[in-house]
Protein backbone atom coordinates (compact mmCIF):
# COMPACT_ATOMS: atom_id res chain seq x y z
CA UNK A 1 0.00 0.00 0.00
CA UNK A 2 1.38 3.50 -1.08
CA UNK A 3 1.07 5.81 2.01
CA UNK A 4 -0.07 8.87 0.32
CA UNK A 5 -0.84 10.35 3.46
CA UNK A 6 2.38 10.73 4.93
CA UNK A 7 3.72 12.48 1.81
CA UNK A 8 0.87 14.87 1.45
CA UNK A 9 1.54 16.01 5.04
CA UNK A 10 4.97 17.14 4.29
CA UNK A 11 3.54 18.62 1.01
CA UNK A 12 1.53 20.71 3.27
CA UNK A 13 3.18 21.50 6.04
CA UNK A 14 6.58 22.69 3.80
CA UNK A 15 4.94 24.59 0.93
CA UNK A 16 7.33 23.43 -1.43
CA UNK A 17 7.90 26.35 -4.04
CA UNK A 18 7.10 24.60 -7.65
CA UNK A 19 8.57 26.60 -10.72
CA UNK A 20 6.86 25.71 -13.83
CA UNK A 21 7.99 26.27 -17.56
CA UNK A 22 5.35 25.32 -18.72
CA UNK A 23 2.22 25.32 -21.23
CA UNK A 24 0.46 28.81 -22.10
CA UNK A 25 -2.90 26.57 -22.78
CA UNK A 26 -3.01 25.12 -18.95
CA UNK A 27 -0.52 27.48 -17.39
CA UNK A 28 -3.64 28.71 -14.62
CA UNK A 29 -4.85 25.18 -14.29
CA UNK A 30 -1.24 24.03 -13.19
CA UNK A 31 -0.87 26.61 -10.77
CA UNK A 32 -4.24 26.00 -9.15
CA UNK A 33 -3.78 22.29 -8.79
CA UNK A 34 -0.19 23.12 -7.43
CA UNK A 35 -1.55 24.89 -4.71
CA UNK A 36 -4.14 22.78 -4.10
CA UNK A 37 -2.35 20.02 -3.62
CA UNK A 38 -0.13 22.20 -0.20
CA UNK A 39 2.88 23.56 -2.59
CA UNK A 40 3.49 26.91 -4.29
CA UNK A 41 3.35 27.69 -7.64
CA UNK A 42 5.53 30.02 -9.90
CA UNK A 43 5.70 30.55 -13.55
CA UNK A 44 8.99 31.91 -14.91
CA UNK A 45 9.65 31.69 -18.40
CA UNK A 46 12.03 34.39 -19.53
CA UNK A 47 15.49 33.07 -20.53
CA UNK A 48 16.65 36.26 -18.24
CA UNK A 49 15.41 35.46 -14.59
CA UNK A 50 14.16 31.37 -15.15
CA UNK A 51 17.59 29.63 -13.82
CA UNK A 52 17.26 31.96 -10.98
CA UNK A 53 13.57 31.40 -9.89
CA UNK A 54 14.60 27.21 -9.90
CA UNK A 55 17.65 27.89 -7.61
CA UNK A 56 15.46 28.50 -5.15
CA UNK A 57 12.31 26.22 -6.00
CA UNK A 58 11.54 22.54 -4.54
CA UNK A 59 11.21 21.46 -7.76
CA UNK A 60 11.34 21.78 -11.65
CA UNK A 61 8.60 21.20 -14.01
CA UNK A 62 9.57 21.88 -18.10
CA UNK A 63 6.27 21.22 -20.07
CA UNK A 64 6.91 21.65 -24.29
CA UNK A 65 3.18 21.75 -24.70
CA UNK A 66 3.46 25.08 -26.52
CA UNK A 67 7.23 24.50 -27.66
CA UNK A 68 9.31 27.44 -28.51
CA UNK A 69 13.02 27.69 -29.27
CA UNK A 70 13.56 30.48 -26.48
CA UNK A 71 11.19 28.42 -23.96
CA UNK A 72 13.65 25.54 -24.89
CA UNK A 73 16.82 27.87 -23.72
CA UNK A 74 14.82 28.84 -20.44
CA UNK A 75 14.44 25.24 -19.97
CA UNK A 76 17.84 23.94 -20.38
CA UNK A 77 19.41 26.61 -18.43
CA UNK A 78 16.70 26.33 -15.86
CA UNK A 79 17.47 22.38 -15.68
CA UNK A 80 20.90 22.82 -15.42
CA UNK A 81 20.67 25.18 -11.95
CA UNK A 82 18.34 22.21 -10.90
CA UNK A 83 21.22 19.53 -11.21
CA UNK A 84 23.12 21.40 -9.91
CA UNK A 85 21.53 21.80 -6.56
CA UNK A 86 20.04 18.36 -6.69
CA UNK A 87 16.90 19.62 -7.61
CA UNK A 88 13.84 17.53 -9.16
CA UNK A 89 13.15 18.36 -12.93
CA UNK A 90 9.92 16.70 -14.34
CA UNK A 91 9.35 16.92 -18.25
CA UNK A 92 6.31 16.31 -19.45
CA UNK A 93 6.84 15.71 -23.00
CA UNK A 94 3.54 16.91 -24.44
CA UNK A 95 3.42 16.14 -28.39
CA UNK A 96 6.73 14.68 -28.86
CA UNK A 97 6.10 12.06 -32.06
CA UNK A 98 3.42 14.22 -33.33
CA UNK A 99 6.24 17.16 -35.22
CA UNK A 100 9.84 16.67 -35.65
CA UNK A 101 10.52 19.58 -33.95
CA UNK A 102 8.49 18.76 -31.32
CA UNK A 103 10.25 15.44 -31.13
CA UNK A 104 13.87 16.66 -31.37
CA UNK A 105 13.77 19.66 -29.15
CA UNK A 106 12.51 16.82 -26.11
CA UNK A 107 15.33 14.49 -27.17
CA UNK A 108 17.77 17.69 -26.61
CA UNK A 109 16.46 18.63 -23.10
CA UNK A 110 16.35 15.24 -22.23
CA UNK A 111 20.17 14.81 -23.69
CA UNK A 112 20.96 18.72 -21.72
CA UNK A 113 19.27 17.84 -18.61
CA UNK A 114 19.39 15.32 -15.68
CA UNK A 115 15.87 14.66 -15.97
CA UNK A 116 14.49 13.10 -12.47
CA UNK A 117 10.53 11.97 -13.70
CA UNK A 118 9.80 11.73 -17.59
CA UNK A 119 6.24 11.90 -17.76
CA UNK A 120 3.96 11.36 -21.32
CA UNK A 121 1.20 9.77 -22.81
CA UNK A 122 1.58 5.73 -24.46
CA UNK A 123 2.61 7.05 -27.88
CA UNK A 124 5.21 9.90 -26.39
CA UNK A 125 6.89 7.48 -24.23
CA UNK A 126 7.35 4.94 -26.92
CA UNK A 127 8.61 8.09 -29.37
CA UNK A 128 11.36 8.86 -26.69
CA UNK A 129 12.00 5.41 -26.25
CA UNK A 130 13.00 4.84 -30.36
CA UNK A 131 9.45 2.70 -30.26
CA UNK A 132 7.12 2.90 -33.76
CA UNK A 133 4.31 5.14 -32.32
CA UNK A 134 1.49 7.64 -33.99
CA UNK A 135 0.53 10.72 -31.87
CA UNK A 136 -2.10 12.99 -33.40
CA UNK A 137 -1.53 16.14 -32.09
CA UNK A 138 -0.80 15.70 -28.08
CA UNK A 139 -2.91 12.64 -28.05
CA UNK A 140 -1.94 8.95 -28.41
CA UNK A 141 -2.91 6.88 -31.23
CA UNK A 142 -1.21 3.82 -31.04
CA UNK A 143 1.81 2.04 -30.12
CA UNK A 144 4.15 -0.94 -31.70
CA UNK A 145 4.18 -2.83 -28.74
CA UNK A 146 3.81 -3.26 -25.15
CA UNK A 147 3.91 -0.04 -23.22
CA UNK A 148 4.73 -1.55 -19.77
CA UNK A 149 7.92 -2.85 -21.11
CA UNK A 150 9.05 -0.24 -23.16
CA UNK A 151 8.60 2.34 -20.51
CA UNK A 152 10.66 -0.26 -18.27
CA UNK A 153 13.47 -0.29 -20.76
CA UNK A 154 13.39 3.57 -21.40
CA UNK A 155 13.75 4.59 -17.14
CA UNK A 156 16.74 2.22 -17.49
CA UNK A 157 18.18 3.61 -20.24
CA UNK A 158 17.93 7.40 -18.72
CA UNK A 159 18.22 6.65 -15.57
CA UNK A 160 14.99 8.14 -14.63
CA UNK A 161 11.10 8.04 -13.19
CA UNK A 162 8.59 7.34 -16.47
CA UNK A 163 5.58 7.58 -15.83
CA UNK A 164 3.22 6.74 -18.77
CA UNK A 165 -0.64 8.36 -18.46
CA UNK A 166 -3.52 6.55 -19.27
CA UNK A 167 -6.38 4.47 -19.25
CA UNK A 168 -4.19 2.77 -16.43
CA UNK A 169 -1.05 4.67 -15.02
CA UNK A 170 2.40 3.25 -15.06
CA UNK A 171 5.24 4.66 -13.17
CA UNK A 172 8.74 2.78 -13.15
CA UNK A 173 12.45 3.20 -12.55
CA UNK A 174 12.91 -0.21 -15.06
CA UNK A 175 13.16 -2.06 -11.56
CA UNK A 176 10.05 -1.46 -9.79
CA UNK A 177 6.62 -0.22 -11.64
CA UNK A 178 3.58 0.77 -10.13
CA UNK A 179 0.28 -0.10 -12.09
CA UNK A 180 -2.28 2.55 -11.11
CA UNK A 181 -5.78 1.54 -12.10
CA UNK A 182 -7.13 4.24 -10.28
CA UNK A 183 -9.00 7.23 -12.36
CA UNK A 184 -12.30 8.00 -14.48
CA UNK A 185 -12.63 8.76 -17.62
CA UNK A 186 -14.24 12.59 -17.41
CA UNK A 187 -10.63 13.13 -16.30
CA UNK A 188 -9.78 12.58 -20.30
CA UNK A 189 -12.19 15.01 -21.38
CA UNK A 190 -10.89 17.98 -19.35
CA UNK A 191 -7.99 20.21 -21.33
CA UNK A 192 -5.52 20.27 -18.98
CA UNK A 193 -5.56 17.46 -16.89
CA UNK A 194 -2.12 16.04 -18.45
CA UNK A 195 -0.27 18.84 -17.45
CA UNK A 196 -1.89 19.02 -14.00
CA UNK A 197 -0.57 15.59 -12.52
CA UNK A 198 2.97 16.90 -13.28
CA UNK A 199 2.41 19.55 -10.93
CA UNK A 200 1.34 17.16 -8.54
CA UNK A 201 3.66 14.75 -9.13
CA UNK A 202 6.59 17.84 -8.90
CA UNK A 203 4.93 18.65 -5.34
CA UNK A 204 5.49 14.97 -4.17
CA UNK A 205 8.72 14.83 -5.34
CA UNK A 206 10.08 18.52 -3.87
CA UNK A 207 9.52 16.63 -0.74
CA UNK A 208 10.81 13.16 -1.58
CA UNK A 209 14.11 11.06 -1.90
CA UNK A 210 12.38 8.34 -3.33
CA UNK A 211 11.30 9.68 -6.58
CA UNK A 212 9.84 7.15 -7.81
CA UNK A 213 7.99 6.55 -5.02
CA UNK A 214 7.14 10.21 -4.80
CA UNK A 215 5.44 10.00 -8.50
CA UNK A 216 3.73 6.60 -7.82
CA UNK A 217 2.04 8.70 -4.62
CA UNK A 218 1.30 11.51 -6.65
CA UNK A 219 -0.90 9.88 -9.28
CA UNK A 220 -2.75 7.80 -6.91
CA UNK A 221 -3.69 11.02 -5.16
CA UNK A 222 -4.16 13.05 -8.06
CA UNK A 223 -6.64 9.94 -9.74
CA UNK A 224 -8.56 9.36 -6.34
CA UNK A 225 -9.24 12.46 -6.76
CA UNK A 226 -10.74 12.47 -10.25
CA UNK A 227 -12.94 9.65 -9.05
CA UNK A 228 -14.80 11.41 -6.32
CA UNK A 229 -14.92 14.40 -8.40
CA UNK A 230 -16.71 12.50 -11.00
CA UNK A 231 -19.58 10.90 -9.15
CA UNK A 232 -20.68 14.37 -8.28
CA UNK A 233 -20.28 15.88 -11.82
CA UNK A 234 -22.72 16.50 -14.57
CA UNK A 235 -19.97 16.54 -17.04
CA UNK A 236 -16.01 18.33 -17.88
CA UNK A 237 -17.05 21.49 -16.75
CA UNK A 238 -18.35 20.41 -13.19
CA UNK A 239 -16.28 17.66 -12.93
CA UNK A 240 -13.23 20.28 -13.35
CA UNK A 241 -14.68 22.51 -10.28
CA UNK A 242 -15.36 19.85 -8.14
CA UNK A 243 -11.77 18.25 -9.26
CA UNK A 244 -9.91 21.29 -7.45
CA UNK A 245 -11.94 21.26 -4.62
CA UNK A 246 -11.57 17.45 -3.75
CA UNK A 247 -8.13 17.67 -4.13
CA UNK A 248 -7.53 20.85 -1.88
CA UNK A 249 -9.02 18.79 1.10
CA UNK A 250 -8.08 14.96 -0.04
CA UNK A 251 -6.84 13.32 2.99
CA UNK A 252 -7.45 10.61 5.05
CA UNK A 253 -8.37 6.41 5.22
CA UNK A 254 -9.78 6.85 1.78
CA UNK A 255 -6.45 7.46 0.04
CA UNK A 256 -5.73 3.44 1.51
CA UNK A 257 -9.43 2.26 0.83
CA UNK A 258 -9.49 3.13 -2.43
CA UNK A 259 -6.00 2.44 -3.87
CA UNK A 260 -6.26 -0.03 -7.09
CA UNK A 261 -2.08 -0.63 -7.55
CA UNK A 262 -0.56 -3.27 -8.78
CA UNK A 263 3.61 -3.57 -8.21
CA UNK A 264 5.83 -5.50 -10.20
CA UNK A 265 9.72 -5.86 -9.51
CA UNK A 266 12.27 -6.62 -12.44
Amino acid sequence: MLNVNETLARIRTQKPLVHHITNWVTIYDCAQITRCSGALPVMAHAPEEAADMTAIAGALVLNIGTLTTELVRSMIASGRTAAGRGTPVVLDAVGAGATPMRTSKCMEILEAVDVSILKGNSGEIATLAGVSAEVKGVESVSVEGEIEPIARDLARRSSSTVVVTGKEDIVTDGARTFVIGNGHELMGRVVGTGCMISSVIAAFAAVSRDLTLAAAEAVLFYDIAGELAAERAGGPASFKSLFFDVLDRLEGEVLNERQKVRIHES
